[in-house]
């Protein structure tokens, strides 16, 4: 699928677990709707290596940071005119809220949430979240594969943990219309009819949530 089009939405959101392959879904958006990229920023947080080695050490340091960080990527977009061309991000802020419920205490969760309730207000809302499910054993698996050497210590428990976070997060979610899609069994890099049923979904879906379990 090598021809592009002008997107239907100005501001996707493309989320979803560890490995289940936000960022890798979210260049070849980018590139078909002729949008610009935007990434997480991870690899800059001075606590992730010490995080994964040891969470319960600097659960809450590495949150704050990543906190801080997406806010502050957010609020650069929104000052440099956000609409002057579409985004599709490979992250949704509210999902920081996930992270902080499976890693913090209950008393750094007060003082979190203090922090988040104090930024979230002002960041953007997008116009479309794409949430990409897959099976515990499958983002393993692909976590692996990536070989990201500070991703050598997730564990098949804390991933699914995290699965199941972001699966009651988004059972919830109402802010934006939401497609939700099983990808345990899809590769939209290398599958080009999967890839085309999809762009079609995010070019229908105004409104609600849709789910799609594509079949074989």
């Amino acid at each position: 699928m090598t021809d592009s089009k002008r997107a239907p939405h100005r501001n996707i959101a493309i989320e979803g677990p560890i490995g289940v392959g936000k960022t890798t879904l979210a260049k070849m958006l980018a590139r078909y709707y002729r949008a610009r990229t935007v990434l997480e920023e991870f690899a800059d947080n001075p606590f992730l290596r010490d995080f994964y080695a040891d969470r319960s050490q600097v659960a809450f340091q590495t949150q704050v940071y990543f906190l801080v960080t997406r806010f502050k990527q957010q609020e650069a977009l929104r000052q440099q005119e956000l609409f002057s061309q579409a985004l599709v991000s490979d992250y949704l802020f509210a999902k920081d809220r996930i992270f902080a419920y499976l890693n913090l205490s209950d008393a750094e969760l007060q003082l979190y949430d203090r922090i988040y309730d104090l930024l979230q207000p002002r960041v953007l809302a997008p116009d479309l979240v794409v949430y990409l499910q897959a099976r515990t054993e499958v983002l393993l698996r692909r976590v692996k594969r990536r070989g990201r050497p500070m991703e050598s210590g997730i564990d098949a428990a804390y991933l699914d943990s995290l699965a199941r976070g972001y699966n009651q997060c988004f059972f919830h979610y109402q802010e934006t219309p939401l497609l939700v899609i099983e990808t345990s069994d899809i590769d939209f890099e290398h599958d080009p009819d999967k890839y085309r049923l999809l762009v079609n979904h995010i070019d229908e879906v105004r409104a609600g949530t849709r789910y799609i379990v594509p079949q074989e």
